[in-house]
């Protein structure tokens, strides 16, 4: 088939075309022969035939005594039978029945007499109690069919039937090349510029989870002829191999180059994002499949792409995918061109599945970790509105889901905390949390998407935190607002201040790099206000408008040099070590709406925040205050 530079093929065409090019050049499993003790788990390559009869001899199936039926014949409880020592045997279970019986009484059935005789009050059956030659099969009988997966009982099987070794699919070996010059080895201490490899281990822990072996071999720097010579020596040791990297377009991206001289390119772009500068090649028979170096674009690609290919190969059932409908708690917006997948927290309101948006960055792997499904939008669509009904691939179990405590508004890092609290209190219920910013968590829970919302909201002209929003946005009551903490704002800065900043004031200076958060979250209402305040002109501050979500993203641009100060908690700023400016305390409570209240994930919730522990964990954080967390705020 012919090379395009970057093309956009739809991703279950790429599929089927990439599958077909390589089985019809030999792509195939291979067997191996091993002991049948260590086969479970493994996929017979062939039918599999018991050499021998399983039981082999007539054995007895019960403690007791071996007889000739007739002997009993007539025995009753009103007319019991007297067998002399010469009439029967004593035998246990699995011995071999002894010439000239034909039965077995077990032991609890027979009366023992002094003089050796025993007494039986019911007449045996012919061939009562005894497993026969071949009750379990017969020598030559088939016990395994072709492409079964072996289990812990099939091993028994084989065993009794005399097989002693079984002919399975050999576990294809996956070869992984990470590329880059950027690219270093795990370690604590990177330098600005290095960038640690993990996507090795993320890829080569879901191939293993599918049934294959990975390699993962040296981090190769962006040179042409040592990434050419890798791939080669992959491809010559494995069955699969995994180019990571260099699979756009830059200009030090090698591998559709390096692919084509050893091989073949069948498609270099997919129409799905992430992921759409896949490279499906080969090597003869052997797939070579070039993966971008973002690494929720590699895991989708692994999943979408090379997956298949091991399915094929162990001849296993496309994995089964749990789909559930949806309400979508924020518009997502995606382009024409491609499929688009979108991971999604998920949670029951009431019942009502609720599915919230992370972020769609396709370096951002810890997106993968939260995520409960993944909404798949479909190419030529543009997206889905706030509040439309999708269909969601659930990545959590729905028992999970169906005991999770939804919370969606401002961010803090004590609700990781209250979220992992909860958790081991509780093994049984668990806690989404998504930041939108106060407003949004209050817009979350008027349209019913969320259990709670983080708030802390200030009001310029009073100086009250949170109540008078309630009354605005709740007029016709129907949520509590439930005491939480009181925590310090002010500004973060780098470690020793070395730019001087003393007040809010100070970001206005020349040379001084802000950082904001996004519009709508309660510290972003409050530095307007302080702009306000100060008569500082928002547009002559530099990095004004550039937004994070999160106070430790704010706290991690300023650590990372690329900018000088920003307002956040002081938690934040002790978590990465920098300097903090004091400038009020806020009362940051959680808005509960009462068809919430009573539910049980709810409940255990409170009764986490009330417990002795979440106060001592919250005050080992610095910044907060803690006074009857979890008692309900009166609104007049």
């Amino acid at each position: 088939m012919g090379f395009e530079y970057l093309t956009n093929i739809p991703l279950e065409k790429a599929r089927e075309d990439y599958l077909k090019l390589l089985t019809d050049n030999g792509f195939a499993p291979k067997t191996e022969v091993i002991p049948v003790w260590d086969a479970c788990g493994r996929v017979t390559a062939r039918a599999v035939y018991a050499h021998i009869c399983a039981p082999h001899y007539a054995a007895s199936a019960m403690d007791g005594v071996a007889v000739n039926a007739k002997d009993t014949f007539g025995a009753t409880e009103t007319t019991p039978v007297t067998l002399d020592p010469g009439q029967y045997i004593v035998l246990d279970t699995g011995d071999p029945i002894p010439e000239n019986c034909d039965a077995v009484i077990m032991v609890e059935d027979i009366v023992k007499n002094s003089d050796g005789t025993i007494t039986i009050h019911a007449a045996a059956a012919p061939w009562q109690h005894i497993r026969q030659i071949g009750e379990d099969s017969c020598a030559g009988e088939m016990i395994l069919a072709s492409h079964m997966t072996v289990a812990p009982a099939a091993i028994g099987a084989m065993i009794a039937g005399g097989v002693l070794e079984v002919e399975v699919i050999r576990k294809p070996v996956v070869g992984i090349i990470p590329t880059g010059d950027e690219i270093i080895p795990p370690c604590t201490d990177p330098k600005p510029g290095d960038i640690l490899e993990f996507n090795g281990s993320i890829f080569s822990a879901m191939v293993r989870s599918w049934g294959a072996e990975a390699k993962v071999y040296p981090i190769v720097p962006d040179q042409f002829e040592r990434i050419k010579a890798m791939v080669a020596k992959a491809a010559d040791e494995c069955d699969l191999v995994i180019l990571n990297a260099g699979s756009s377009a830059g200009r030090e991206d090698f591998s559709v180059k390096v692919i084509r001289e050893l091989g073949e390119v069948l498609y270099h772009g997919i129409a799905m994002k992430p992921g759409k500068p896949a490279i499906l090649g080969r090597r003869g028979e052997k797939p070579i499949l070039g993966v971008p170096g973002y690494p929720v674009s590699g895991i989708i690609v692994i999943e979408e792409l090379l997956r298949p290919l091991i399915d094929h190969w162990l001849k296993a059932p496309a994995a089964p995918r749990q789909y559930a409908s949806a309400i979508l708690t924020r518009p997502v917006v995606s382009g024409l061109k491609y499929q688009e997948f979108v991971r999604v927290r998920m949670g029951y309101v009431g019942d009502k599945l609720m599915a919230s948006p992370l972020s769609r960055g396709s370096g951002v792997v810890s997106s993968f970790m939260k995520a409960d499904g993944i909404l798949e939008v479909p190419q030529g669509l543009e997206g889905y509105e706030a509040g439309s009904e999708v269909t969601v691939r659930l990545l959590s179990p729905m028992e999970k889901l169906q005991n999770t405590v939804v919370v969606i508004g401002s961010h803090d890092p004590l609700l990781d905390e209250l979220g992992d609290m909860l958790h081991l209190a509780d093994n049984d219920v668990y806690m989404s949390s998504s930041h939108v910013g106060s407003m949004g968590g209050i817009m979350a829970i008027r349209r019913g998407e969320a259990h709670a919302a983080g708030c802390h909201l200030l009001n310029t002209d009073n100086g009250e935190y949170n109540v008078s929003f309630i009354k605005k946005y709740f007029p016709r009551g129907g949520v509590k607002l439930v005491r939480c903490v009181g925590r310090q704002q002010g500004m973060m800065v780098a470690k020793g201040n070395p730019l001087g900043i003393e007040a809010f004031a100070d970001i206005a200076k020349p040379g001084v790099r802000y950082v904001n958060r996004q519009r709508g979250s309660g510290t972003r209402i409050l530095t307007d206000y302080l702009c306000k305040q100060n008569e500082l002109d928002t547009a002559a501050i530099y990095g004004y408008d550039r937004e994070e979500l999160t106070h430790t993203s704010v706290a991690a641009q300023i650590v990372s040099g690329s900018a000088d100060a920003g307002m956040g908690i002081y938690s934040a700023a002790k978590l990465y070590d920098l300097d903090f400016i004091p400038i009020c305390i806020e009362e940051y409570d959680l808005i509960v709406p009462d068809h919430a209240w009573d539910t049980p994930q709810v409940r255990a919730m409170l009764a986490t925040m009330k417990s002795d522990a979440f106060r001592e964990k919250i005050l080992s954080l610095g910044g907060y205050t803690v006074e009857n967390p979890g008692e309900i705020i009166a609104i007049d």
